[in-house]
């Protein structure tokens, strides 16, 4: 009699928020009609999915959202994978509490979807803001809508250096015109009534961080703004910034500062700050910090993509930072954490 084979599956997690209130979730298929998508040419007009996080007043009888959406799930986990992509802590649908509250965007990363900022989305929900989190169609991987299609990557690989400076151009304005889109539409979301829309700020990763800058400085919408580890591009590196903006970065591999961070330095003109955090890489400013350890891999794989430092660690430190920026700037809190090294927090350096 043969003995069935019991294979053991991995269920990835993610770290729960550090705030009070429980997190509502929910996502919105947006379509702009004034412009076709600039990567698909027989695609007339422009779609996008954004993930509005939000403080939930009540999660009684609500689910956990998923990380991905199913159809994505079922592109980047095989049945085969040997593990379970994790639940959020945002409960679907949940009714928001009661109140307005500042609303923060968030831009991912070239070619990366909406959800990797997603431990830093539901973290802030948790400690009273409204976080929308937006997909930027053709340049993420996969981006499903809500009658199941998927939108794949469709961003043609540059053939020169000179091609490869003017197609990360157009991704950035591309993503600029999504973001203030975006922003236009805030004010017809079902959940406009639980938002501020006098205390707006944006964040993203790698190049969303850019994203967040060159929006800034065509949006007077967005009052602060925050790159996490990302190289700054376009007009703004020019023009610079008269509004709060924060800079944090891992440590540079070479021992050399990011031409384009200096630059931005000298250029911003409002409450400025940089940051570094010590054994972090590129992607510890995202959800792979915490995931890509939990999958066993050696660290030789690990440690180039998201750093020496623990996983919980760095999202706990980085939280507490992010938070502290904009509980400052949009909230006029005192985001003392900021002004001087912390002996909580010894892994983050104040620069320069």
């Amino acid at each position: 009699m043969m003995k069935a084979l019991l294979v053991a599956v991995l269920q990835l997690v993610l770290p729960p928020p550090s705030g009070p209130a429980d997190v509502g979730t929910v996502t919105m298929h947006l379509v702009d009609r004034s412009r076709p998508d600039p990567w698909v040419a027989t695609e007339r007009v422009r779609e996008l999915m954004v993930q509005i996080w939000y403080p939930a007043r009540s999660v009684h009888g609500r689910e956990r959202a998923a990380w991905v959406s199913p159809g994505v799930a079922a592109r980047i986990n095989p049945p085969d994978s040997g593990f379970e992509l994790p639940d959020t802590h945002g409960y679907v649908g949940a009714p928001p509490a009661p109140g307005r509250h500042p609303v923060i965007l968030y831009s991912p990363g070239f070619g990366i979807e909406r959800t990797s900022g997603t431990v830093l989305a539901e973290d802030l929900a948790s400690h009273g803001y409204v976080v929308v989190t937006v997909d930027h169609t053709h340049d993420a991987n996969f981006v499903e809508f809500p009658d199941g299609r998927i939108a794949t990557a469709a961003i043609p690989p540059p053939a020169s250096p000179e091609e490869e400076e003017r197609l990360l151009g157009k991704v950035l304005d591309v993503r600029v015109r999504d973001t203030r889109f975006v922003l236009d539409q805030l004010r017809r979301m079902p959940l406009s009534r639980v938002m501020d829309l006098s205390r707006i700020g944006m964040f993203g990763a790698s190049m969303g961080g850019a994203t967040a800058a060159e929006t800034m400085r065509r949006d007077g919408r967005v009052r602060a703004g925050l790159n996490l580890d990302g190289s700054f591009l376009g007009p703004v590196l020019d023009k610079g910034l008269d509004r709060p903006f924060l800079m944090m970065g891992s440590e540079p591999a070479d021992g050399e500062q990011d031409e384009t961070w200096t630059r931005m330095w000298d250029g911003l003109r409002g409450p400025r700050y940089w940051l570094e955090l010590e054994g972090a890489a590129h992607l510890s400013f995202t959800d792979f910090q915490v995931l890509y350890p939990q999958l066993g891999l050696p660290p030789e794989q690990v440690e180039p993509v998201v750093g020496t430092i623990d996983g919980e660690r760095s999202v706990a430190v980085q939280r507490a930072y992010v938070r502290a920026f904009f509980d400052r700037h949009l909230r006029h809190r005192d985001g003392r954490l900021l002004d001087r090294p912390s002996a909580r927090f010894p892994e983050m350096r104040l620069l320069p």
